[in-house]
């Protein structure tokens, strides 16, 4: 069983839209992962996606930026794809009949906690990998 980790609080992701902390893989691999406010009335009241769009090695929440979310959906600010907070699932653009990849969390007493086996919390914020991710220029139809 994976060693639990507090991230943050329920109340700081709903308050701030999004919340990024980089875990190591199973792999040796480090990756970003984003908590994000879910507002169905079913589950959690906060869910946690790889931070990086299905369609390509796309950050969804960048340092400084944050996440764009509008009307329960994660936009991908390359091609305007957009994800369920709450399931993953992207239904437009590129990104269309894909899922986020999820990562495991529990809520308890309004705080987050870390579970997933797969993966080692090393530190909230970005990994600080930004060589190649220069802001992105959107195709898509949406604006910003």
């Amino acid at each position: 069983m994976a060693v639990r980790h507090r991230l943050t609080s329920v109340e700081a992701v709903h308050e701030e839209g999004s919340w990024l902390f980089t875990v190591r893989d199973r792999h040796g691999a480090n990756e970003e992962v984003i908590l994000v406010p879910c507002t169905e009335d079913e589950g959690e009241p906060v869910e946690a996606w790889i931070n990086r769009c299905t369609h390509e090695d796309q950050r969804l929440h960048r340092e400084g930026v944050g996440a764009v979310i509008r009307d329960g959906q994660l936009v991908c600010p390359k091609h305007g794809s957009m994800f369920e907070t709450c399931s993953g699932y992207c239904d437009n653009g590129e990104a269309a009949d894909t899922t986020l990849v999820s990562v495991d969390i529990d809520v308890e007493d309004g705080s987050v906690y870390l579970t997933d086996d797969d993966v080692t919390f090393l530190s909230a914020g970005s990994s600080g990998d930004d060589e190649d991710d220069d802001t992105p220029g959107s195709t898509s139809h949406i604006q910003f």
